[in-house]
């Protein structure tokens, strides 16, 4: 699905916005008023959250009891999260979540990209499996569902499989530069399974300039853009 996107997470948009059909912005930052500037440009928008890590300067972080603060994700201020807790009987960790959802959704949002939904796979702290990370990233697709947000997979890509029927779209990063885009390069997943599910791909290249990968990326059908790393909008090649 052809969609034309813009991803800017260390600033807030203003207009004139680019020529593109969404925005993905960072849920926090940006108030009802600049969600509405977007819709009234005719552009959709984007509700970034970190789902996986907690952000010491966020609003709600004295939220988060110490027992689910993790070791550093390597950004500065952030920690992973012990997603196990989404499954303990009333959750502090999904009311947290819950009412950052609720947050997207007064603001006028339409769609929400999780982040950092990969802990399982890197040094967190704690034992992680494959098993509960599926139970986290799809509950947090369907609460976000049940708020009528529609929901991006992000990352993750070697649990497609078993997410594809929760998301509505996947977001990946540097997949050609690492070269892990496709089912045939890694075996049995790959994001060209959203496009045979007639969900859309945005895929986001840094270090790689666009001649080697927007090829690909336009013969897979995905929305490939090469962005400045820190998502400050200074560089923005789409790929078409």
């Amino acid at each position: 699905m052809q969609t034309s996107w813009n991803w800017v997470l260390s600033v807030v948009p203003t207009a004139p916005y680019r020529n593109v059909q969404m925005y993905d912005v960072d849920g926090f930052n940006a108030s009802s008023a600049d969600v509405s500037a977007l819709h009234n440009a005719g552009i959709k928008a984007v509700c970034y959250l970190s789902a996986g890590t907690y952000e010491d300067w966020r609003p709600d972080a004295s939220q988060f009891p110490s027992s689910v603060l993790g070791k550093s994700n390597g950004w500065p201020g952030e920690k992973w999260l012990d997603i196990r807790e989404i499954q303990s009987q009333n959750s502090v960790l999904r009311s947290i979540m819950d009412a950052r959802l609720d947050m997207c959704r007064t603001k006028g949002f339409d769609m929400v990209e999780l982040d950092n939904v990969d802990g399982y796979t890197n040094k967190t702290g704690f034992s992680l499996t494959a098993a509960d990370q599926v139970y986290f990233n799809a509950t947090l697709a369907n609460d976000a569902h049940a708020r009528g947000l529609t929901v991006l997979h992000k990352n993750d890509n070697e649990q497609i499989p078993n997410l594809l029927p929760y998301f509505d779209g996947a977001l990946n990063e540097q997949c050609n530069q690492y070269k892990e885009c496709t089912t045939a390069q890694n075996g049995s997943y790959g994001l060209d399974q959203y496009v045979s599910a007639g969900k859309p791909v945005f895929q986001a290249e840094y270090k790689l300039s666009t001649s080697p990968f927007c090829s690909d990326d336009n013969a897979n059908n995905f929305n490939g853009v090469r962005f400045a790393l820190n998502l400050d909008d200074t560089i923005f090649e789409p790929c078409r």
